[in-house]
């Protein structure tokens, strides 16, 4: 495995999403990034040469695969077709991350299956939580390995909960021994949502009572990464830098759980790798210097 670029004890793990226009860039360049991101669907194609880039990037830097099509709180359970595929590349490539997000997208309508082209959010409930965590319990059996499950930036809400997202999220990981990745930007876009919708005053204080509610011992990852504000809804595009409110978030979450690996995603108007570099390193010194005061703090 290739070592890591992070040698500052204080500051965390950094990497960027793998996107095609910078494939070339990454192989050649090899960026002092500590690993890259990619969307495991990408990459199903069994024949060698899709996943041959791939397999020449994990030379230089550590793997993610990051899934958005497992439908892990579906009630009718995983797709076998499509976990298959998943083991295999897992078992291929040696990812050091392999994520998914509390959402389902697949379920039958007229007796047929169907699947959305988007991730929904699931009610709050314990019949929910019963079935995502026995379909996370089902992925890591088969990939032999714990997932990070990721949460949310949602436009509708159940109006049935017996959780909040914080509390729904904790009892998933402590029934099923997954781990948590905290999407900080998710958080910032619900907040400034909700605040619009007058359900709260302020994002920012809500989204510090989020990250306080979560154990710090099941944050394996954080995200990062830019919105759209439409004026009468924020939307998670994926496709500017991280704003302010984001980045004052995440000193939050790093003071919270450590300098935990943080990746920085772009999914849309992709621009320069020297811009999600730059990125990066902002991602690495801030985290440095929330965990170094957090440290002091609890020092004193």
């Amino acid at each position: 495995m290739p070592a890591h670029t992070s040698n500052d004890a204080d500051a965390p793990e950094v990497g960027i999403g793998w996107r095609a226009p910078h494939q070339r860039a990454l192989l050649e360049q090899k960026p002092a990034l500590d690993f890259i991101e990619v969307h495991a669907e990408n990459f199903f194609a069994p024949h060698p040469s899709a996943r041959a880039p791939l397999l020449k990037a994990r030379e230089s830097h550590d793997l993610s695969l990051h899934g958005v099509g497992l439908s892990l709180g579906s009630a009718g359970g995983i797709d076998p077709w499509h976990l298959e595929r998943l083991a295999e590349l897992v078992a291929e490539t040696g990812p050091r991350f392999v994520s998914e997000h509390a959402s389902f997208a697949r379920g039958t309508w007229q007796s047929r299956t169907v699947h959305a082209a988007d991730l929904l959010p699931l009610p709050f409930t314990r019949e929910a939580l019963d079935v995502l965590c026995a379909n996370v319990q089902r992925v890591q059996e088969r990939l032999r390995r714990p997932i990070a499950v990721e949460n949310l930036s949602a436009y509708l809400c159940w109006p049935e909960a017996d959780f909040d997202e914080a509390g729904f999220l904790t009892e998933l990981s402590r029934r099923s021994g997954c781990h948590l990745l905290v999407d900080v930007n998710n958080l910032v876009v619900n907040a400034l949502n909700d605040q619009r919708a007058g359900r709260i005053d302020a994002p920012l204080p809500a989204v510090r009572r989020w990250l306080d509610a979560i154990p710090p011992d099941r944050v394996s990852e954080l995200h990062l990464a830019g919105h759209h504000d439409r004026g009468d809804l924020v939307i998670d595009d994926h496709g500017s830098r991280v704003p302010g409110l984001v980045w004052q978030a995440y000193r939050h979450a790093v003071a919270r759980f450590g300098p935990v690996p943080t990746l920085i995603e772009w999914d849309t108007d992709i621009p320069a790798l020297e811009v999600l570099l730059d990125e990066a390193a902002t991602a690495r010194r801030l985290g440095r210097e929330a965990s170094r005061a957090s440290a002091v703090e609890r020092i004193a």
